[in-house]
């Protein structure tokens, strides 16, 4: 006769979620290693899409145009951490900044004049994960270059965790960023040919 045993319930695994002090303190003391693509949203490390060729050319030619627009206003970072808030460190495509790059010798920018996410992989997670972060923390615009659709995404005027404004635009039309009102930039010339 076999017998049958009783398996006791079994505990709920937990998930550790991090806090930006614990995420950056473990930067510093070298946990991570420079091929660790990793980025820290909502208290949980995700791992970042690896960059093709189309994402990483798209990147630098909206990086160069920013940089133009924004020339005297203050200054792009490409791929670096925004302290968004106490549970986040995302490291947006390109955001651009004010001051100057030496301002932040001791601590990463907390904000951004403009956000913008170059969208591949990540189309999903930049519409939603990174938008409503973005939003929550008070960026006054997001940008999203969606890659397979060959458009690019405006949300503007941050409320209640949401953005307010949003307009698809395509080749044809121009943008110019709330922070820098006198920049038309032709739109065809941040999508991919």
């Amino acid at each position: 006769m076999a017998s049958t045993a009783r398996l006791a319930p079994s505990a709920r695994a937990e998930t550790y979620r991090w806090s930006r002090e614990v995420y950056d303190r473990a930067v510093e003391a070298g946990v991570f290693g420079p091929d660790d693509r990793i980025e820290l949203l909502g208290g949980e490390l995700l791992t970042m899409t690896p960059q093709g060729s189309r994402h990483a050319a798209v990147a630098t030619r909206v990086g160069a145009e920013l940089a133009r627009a924004f020339e005297g206003l203050g200054h792009v970072r490409t791929q670096m951490p925004l302290a968004a808030d106490d549970d986040s460190e995302p490291e947006p495509d390109l955001a651009v900044v004010s001051g100057d790059a030496l301002d932040y010798l001791d601590a990463h920018p907390s904000t951004a004049l403009l956000v913008v996410e170059v969208a591949d992989d990540s189309l999903r997670r930049d519409r939603s994960v990174k938008r409503r972060l973005y939003a929550r923390c008070g960026i006054p615009e997001y940008w999203t270059v969606s890659l397979p659709e060959a458009r690019l995404e405006i949300c503007r005027r941050p409320a209640g965790g949401v953005y307010r404004d949003a307009a698809v635009l395509r080749a044809g039309d121009t943008v110019a960023p709330l922070a820098a009102p006198a920049a038309a930039i032709p739109v065809g010339d941040l999508l991919p040919r």
